[in-house]
């Protein structure tokens, strides 16, 4: 089956209160979803909505994420592996900020055939 997800997060302040959304749509299907915390930063609210649109599909699909998060989509396309490599420490050895939702996100998409599209955020 293919999904396209389009996610979006962000908070007042950061940290601050903060809230996330995804749309996911396949075929004339279209489903969407959204939360939020009193305290959180931009970074979480944005892997937020990704780790629960993937996390509300019921079977393994291909996924074409859109997303203004180059955070998220490097996190899980180019650094991910490096870090768990080194014992969740980034490459000039610091402990790599959120590690639960890192790990949350994985598992959320190990399942699933993932695209990256990361769209311009803030421009119209």
């Amino acid at each position: 089956m293919m999904i396209v997800m389009y996610t979006d997060g962000a908070c007042s302040g950061n940290p601050g209160p903060g809230g996330w959304g995804t749309v996911l749509m396949s075929g004339k299907h279209r489903k969407e979803l959204y939360g939020g915390e009193r305290d959180t930063t931009n970074n979480r609210m944005e892997m937020m909505a990704v780790i629960c649109g993937a996390e509300a599909l019921k079977h393994g699909s291909r996924i074409d994420i859109h997303t203004d998060s180059k955070y998220v989509m490097q996190g899980m396309t180019e650094w991910l592996e490096g870090w768990k490599e080194r014992g969740w420490r980034t490459a000039s050895k610091q402990a790599v900020k959120n590690v639960d939702l890192w790990q949350r996100l994985e598992q959320a998409l190990d399942r699933h055939e993932v695209n990256w599209y990361w769209v311009k955020g803030h421009s119209g």
